[in-house]
């Protein structure tokens, strides 16, 4: 397996697929049912293989990993702490395993990495001057904890009819079409908290953090300011009206907790698996759906959703991965920032005059 067969190399040596980004076909019109038949059910596509895996672990975390029901109607800290060990442990094995194959072992070498610099070391904006610690630092001691706290409150409120519930023995339709859309609400929950988070104060106070990495890795993904953690993992609050199982709640946290590591942060367009050094041709490839949030992490600018929803193409903050894309989105920056300096001016104006009189 070669990338150059996907895409090319610039002069300083990052890599970018030949395809551009596209909408899956979702919202397009006339509407094709086979295109969207086959997006959902096919590979790659909505379900496999990566939303397919995360509700798999929900289920298996909830019929496995979870205190009986009965327990969960007391907020105690012996069960909130098993769930704190449990996705500590979780979380350490998923970002690590990455981690491991693809910065520290090297198993694809620069096969389909887009940025051909590695993790930064003795790098002053990073707590202990180094990426990967930093990160790991916001990932465990603030996302993990904040995770199991939305956890831990979300099955607290279904055991006690805080949160709507239903059972799989009377709407198991229902909730089966719940589950297949909680990916979906979850780009549209991010969205909205991301836009808010790229307001000028709140990014100085609390989304720098993250933002930090413009070459991110796996345990980039959840490396957030505690405020923030608490903005990304609030999409289950959803259930105070909308009903649903506990499993789903779960399914949410779990997407929220996991996918970054991959989609947009692992630092690789696809991971090849068995295939040694990516060359030998046998190897596994496994799609991150990660190019448009590694543009976002290099322009900031661009790409606020996951790519599944439109919504960047609809208001105007779309890159697709194109010269004339970004070329847009210079252009953009470039009104904005006049834009604000007139403010600005007019501001100092007024301020002058009211001096004046």
């Amino acid at each position: 397996m070669n990338d150059s067969t996907y895409g090319i190399r610039d002069e300083k040596g990052n890599w970018k697929p030949f395809a551009l980004i596209t909408y899956p076909p979702l919202f397009t019109w006339p509407f094709k049912p086979g295109q969207f038949l086959s997006w959902v059910f096919g590979y790659p596509g909505y379900l496999l293989p990566w939303n397919l895996f995360y509700a798999a672990a929900a289920a298996l975390l909830w019929l496995f990993l979870t205190p009986s029901i009965e327990s969960l109607k007391t907020l105690g800290p012996g069960w909130i702490a098993f769930l704190l060990a449990r996705n500590l442990v979780l979380v350490l094995l998923f970002y690590g395993v990455l981690h491991f194959g693809l910065y520290i072992r090297r198993v694809q070498g620069q096969q389909f990495k887009y940025n051909r610099q590695w993790l930064q070391k003795s790098a002053a904006p990073f707590l202990f001057k180094d990426q990967t610690y930093d990160n790991m630092f916001w990932t465990l001691c603030s996302g993990v904890p904040t995770w199991t706290a939305c956890e831990a409150f979300s099955l607290w409120a279904f055991s006690n009819g805080y949160f709507l519930s239903v059972q799989w023995e009377s709407q198991p339709v229902y909730l089966i079409v719940l589950l297949l859309l909680i990916p979906i609400y979850r780009e549209f929950h991010f969205y909205l908290i991301h836009r808010l988070l790229h307001n000028r104060i709140l990014y100085r106070l609390f989304h720098f953090i993250h933002h930090k990495n413009t070459n991110p890795g796996p345990w980039s993904g959840l490396s957030m300011h505690p405020f923030e953690h608490l903005l990304y993992f609030s999409g289950v609050l959803i259930h105070f009206i909308v009903p649903a199982h506990p499993v789903h709640a779960i399914f949410q946290l779990v997407h929220a907790a996991l996918s970054p590591a991959v989609a947009g942060h692992s630092g690789f367009d696809k991971l090849v698996i068995g295939d040694k050094a990516g060359y030998a041709g046998q190897g596994v490839v496994v799609e991150t759906n990660g190019y448009a949030h590694y543009l976002h992490h290099k322009y900031f600018e661009c790409n606020y959703a996951d790519g599944v929803i439109p919504l960047d193409k609809w208001l105007g903050t779309f890159h697709d991965g194109s010269q004339e894309a970004r070329e847009a989105m210079i252009a953009r920056m470039r009104q904005r920032r006049v834009v604000n300096r007139q403010q600005k001016t007019g501001r100092d104006a007024q301020g002058h005059n009211q001096v004046t009189e």
